[in-house]
Parts: C-alpha cells; sequence; structure tokens
C-alpha cells in the first residue's frame, strides 16, 4: 500500500506540468473566469480589470501601474531586466514550484506525509518527511537542468549539493516548508535566496567551496522569494529593487503579476507568535505583548494575535497587512528561512531582526544554524527591540 501510494506520489511530481489540467465546465466557464480573474487582480484598479479582460490583458500603462504580465516576463526584458542567466535560473525555479505545488495538493500526501518511504512513523518534528523529500529533488532537478546554479544548500540536506563549475549562481532554500501541517491542509511554503557564486573559491576543493559558498551573509543576496501553497499559489520575490508576488493562473500555467511594488505598513494591529510559551517567554517579550494587545502601546489601540504555525504563511500575511511575526527561541534557520525573508520584508520597508541586530549583518557560522527570527514592519520592529529582552533562552522540550 506504501509503495502504491508513494508511486502515485513521485507520479505527480514528474516533469509534465500540469499532467492533467481541469477545465471548467463550459456552461459555467464565463462565470468560473470572471471570478478567478477578480481574485487575480485584486492589487489593480477595478477601472482597469474590464480594459484588461477585453482587450486580452493588455493596457496601457499610463498612471504608473505595471502591465499584466508573466513572471518572466517581468524579470525579462519588460520589468527587472536581470540578465540572462538569472531569467533562466527563475524560470527553472518557478517551475519546481509549480511541480511542488502539484504535489501537495494530491490526493496522496497525506499518507506520505506522516510515515516513511519504508512505512515507518516519522516522530521527529525536523526528520525530514516523504513530501520533504520530493520537494527537494524537484528543485534540485531543475536547478540541474538550469545550468546555471553551481551550488544547491538545503534545509533537507547535511551538506551542499555542488552541482556544476560552470554555474554563476548559488541557492539555498527549505524546499517544503510547513509540511508537518499538509494533513489538515494547513498553507504550506517554499523558500530561497540566490547568490553570486564566489569565483575566489573555485581552486578549492568541492565540498570545501560548496560549504564556504552557502555560508555568505545575507547582505550578499541578490534575489530571495518564497512560495505561498494556500488557496492560491502565490510566489513573492525581491532581486534588490522591491518585493513583487505573483499569484498562479491555473489555466496557462503561468505566474503573473497581482502585487508590484509590495510596501508593507509602518505599522500594523496584528502579532504572530506561538503565545502558549507566554510563561517561557523573558520578560521584555511578555511586557511588549501584553502592551500591545492591551493598546497601550505607542499605536493607541489593541492588536489581535494570528498565528498559523506555517512561516510562509504567517509572513506573507504579516507582509501584507503589517505587524509582526516571530519565533523568540533560536528554533528558525539563518541560511534558509532568515535571510530569504528578512531581504524580502527589508525591499517591502520593513526589518528583520533576531531582536538585537539586524539579521541580514550575521555572518552565518554554521549550515543549519539557528537563531530567533522576528520580521515586520518597521515601527512595530522599533517598539519591539526597545523592550530589550526579546529573545527566548528557555526551552523546557517542546518542539513547536
Amino acid at each position: 500500500m506504501m509503495q502504491s501510494s508513494t508511486a502515485q506520489l513521485l507520479f505527480y511530481s514528474t516533469s509534465t506540468f500540469p499532467r492533467n489540467p481541469t477545465y471548467f465546465p463550459l456552461q459555467n466557464l464565463a462565470f468560473c473566469q470572471n471570478l478567478c480573474y477578480r481574485q487575480r487582480m485584486a492589487s489593480l484598479k477595478g477601472s482597469r480589470v474590464k480594459s484588461q479582460l477585453n482587450s486580452g490583458g493588455s493596457s496601457d500603462s499610463s498612471g504608473g501601474e505595471d502591465n499584466f504580465k508573466t513572471l518572466i516576463d517581468f524579470i525579462g526584458k519588460d520589468g527587472e531586466n536581470v540578465g540572462d542567466d538569472m531569467v533562466i535560473l527563475i524560470s527553472h525555479l518557478q517551475y519546481a514550484c509549480k511541480r511542488i505545488a502539484a504535489v501537495v495538493s494530491s490526493p496522496f500526501n497525506s499518507v506520505l506525509g506522516k510515515k516513511g518511504f519504508d512505512g515507518s512513523s516519522m516522530g521527529d518534528r525536523d526528520a525530514p518527511k516523504p513530501l520533504d523529500i520530493v520537494s527537494n529533488e524537484i528543485i534540485l532537478s531543475s536547478l540541474r537542468s538550469s545550468g546555471k546554479a553551481a551550488v544547491m544548500a538545503s534545509e533537507e540536506d547535511d551538506v551542499p549539493v555542488w552541482i556544476t563549475d560552470d554555474g554563476p549562481f548559488v541557492v539555498v532554500t527549505d524546499p517544503l516548508d510547513g509540511s508537518r501541517n499538509i494533513d489538515a491542509s494547513i498553507p504550506t511554503g517554499t523558500i530561497f535566496g540566490i547568490y553570486n557564486r564566489l569565483e575566489e573559491l573555485d581552486h578549492l576543493p568541492i565540498q570545501e567551496k560548496a560549504q564556504l559558498n552557502s555560508l555568505q551573509s545575507g547582505g550578499r543576496l541578490i534575489a530571495a522569494g518564497y512560495v505561498l501553497y494556500s488557496s492560491a499559489t502565490i510566489l513573492c520575490v525581491s532581486f534588490g529593487s522591491g518585493t513583487h508576488a505573483f499569484t498562479l493562473d491555473h489555466t496557462t500555467g503561468d505566474f503573473v503579476l497581482t502585487h508590484p511594488r509590495i510596501k508593507i505598513p509602518p505599522r500594523g494591529q496584528i502579532y504572530s507568535v506561538n503565545d502558549a510559551r507566554y510563561f517561557d517567554w523573558p520578560d521584555g517579550l511578555r511586557k511588549y505583548i501584553d502592551t500591545v494587545r492591551q493598546g497601550k502601546g505607542k499605536f493607541p489601540k489593541k492588536y489581535s494575535a494570528r498565528y498559523i504555525c506555517s512561516l510562509v504563511a504567517d509572513f506573507h500575511r504579516t507582509l501584507m497587512y503589517g505587524g509582526v511575526t516571530m519565533n523568540p527561541r533560536d528554533h528558525l534557520r539563518l541560511v534558509y528561512e532568515a535571510n530569504p525573508l528578512s531581504f524580502l520584508v527589508e525591499q517591502a520597508g520593513g526589518r528583520g531582526s533576531d531582536g538585537k541586530v539586524k539579521i541580514l549583518s550575521i555572518q552565518p557560522v554554521k549550515l543549519h544554524q539557528r537563531l530567533p527570527l522576528f520580521l515586520g514592519s518597521s515601527e512595530d520592529m522599533e517598539e519591539l527591540e526597545s523592550y530589550g529582552d526579546v529573545q527566548q533562552k528557555i526551552n523546557p522540550g517542546y518542539e513547536v
């Protein structure tokens, strides 16, 4: 039974995407298309939606708004113009994420999310599960095919993988964050960061140069992004000149620009943290949370708590609405999670911190180095850090 389910899941993750695309019944097509386009164009002014639909997606760009573009159009000649090598790399990465989206929505993932390939229970929260492994292999395969990645460092691998001597880029990734929650249909995500390969290390042995290339500080990132697998599949990315989000159009297979130049509000009214651990927090963090949820902070409104326990989902909501999302203990990984997300939030006008110093200024010393992580609106982050002691040092043994 397990062998059969495993084979079926791998069948869903093969290179053809979509394998069997589902089309709306003809009698409902117009309604469903309008519904899909309304959600997809949520960031556009209402007056432009009808003209874009009628004109097949083209529109006058007067008024400073972007034409409706696919991801590849946007990073090519029509948008960021990041260079041919980066366009090829991103093309392969976004293709990998479409395949992962198909895997996580397949009917076979709940069984494999709880058991190993040999049918054994996966009791350790941080032990790789089949969905993580499949996602990791999908990304590695796509990077190999691109010819543009020299190294891939993944949360799922003990050491970085050297791919090719000719690749100009280094890719770090958490292939499937939140996969432990897949059986409850809680949103999951992929996180990635991209660096230039350090050519001055080319003379070193393969494993040594792979490791050192992967341990670059976040300040050297040239691009970063995440993909949220939820009610919509959203790819959010920055190449160092703003943060932009693209929504997957399942009828065409394209990631389409829906949220150009995202700006996180300077202050939100939401905090996101597992406050079941309140009594293990330091005094500074408890005082901050007590203050803002009573409306006694610098912002005279009561804050609400929103916590999904899925890093990409919690961060995406914070990026859209403002506020702060945090894990105050040294649990999240600097290389794969903290650096890429801090890069994105800073490009959107926010801040990323370990509670004391800027995340992107921290030099990694270990590939799987963990640390506290606080991400959010600039004013919220400033107020949080003003309480001083916000890093949790106590861990009685829980894993969430």
